[in-house]
């Protein structure tokens, strides 16, 4: 069986380590907020998974595919207002890796999750055991992780429709598809 040509409205996007990460990152994070105990052993290893996936796609965004590199879709100030001024005038541009808020969302989450294996490796240390500060502001990152991701989510959904693609179906299979 033959495989269709791609056309301007498919294309592949996002290869493979990129949609195992993200769905292994999403398991992991809903994991450890909702399931796993605040504490346990296996609480702490999803954490340092979480902090090694996005370290792992770090390096991945300087010698990935392209649409996994940073400089595919690194949000300067340019690209984030001229896509705002798009947006807010009702033309929005078609962007077949991230758009800049996309990218600027994708930079926020794996800060916080950083921020988390951080914080929660702090909490294993002597100089820092017990300190409700720490632990606060753990629970702090995480309530913010799980807040930003439903908002990437819920983004992901509704720029898909407006853009008219499959972003969602794309994380899956790794083509982008424009309806």
């Amino acid at each position: 069986m033959k495989t269709p040509a791609l056309s301007e409205a498919s294309r592949p996007v996002w290869d493979l380590f990129v949609r195992v990460f993200h769905w292994t990152l999403v398991g992991t994070v809903l994991l450890n907020y909702f399931v796993l105990e605040e504490g346990e052993t296996l609480h702490e290893w999803a954490g340092y998974l979480a902090a090694a996936l996005v370290t792992a796609r770090i390096v991945w965004g300087f010698i990935g595919s392209r649409h996994a590199r940073f400089s595919d879709f690194f949000p300067t100030p340019a690209r984030l207002l001229r896509h705002v001024r798009a947006m807010r005038s009702g033309h929005i541009e078609h962007h077949w890796g991230h758009n800049p808020l996309g990218a600027l969302m994708m930079f926020l989450l794996m800060g916080l999750v950083l921020a988390l294996g951080v914080t929660g490796w702090m909490q294993g240390l002597d100089a820092f055991w017990g300190e409700e500060w720490l632990q606060e502001l753990h629970e702090l990152l995480a309530h913010a992780l799980l807040l930003s991701a439903g908002v990437h989510a819920a983004s992901a959904i509704v720029m898909g429709r407006i853009e008219r693609t499959r972003l969602v179906k794309a994380m899956v299979t790794g083509v982008k598809e424009r309806y």
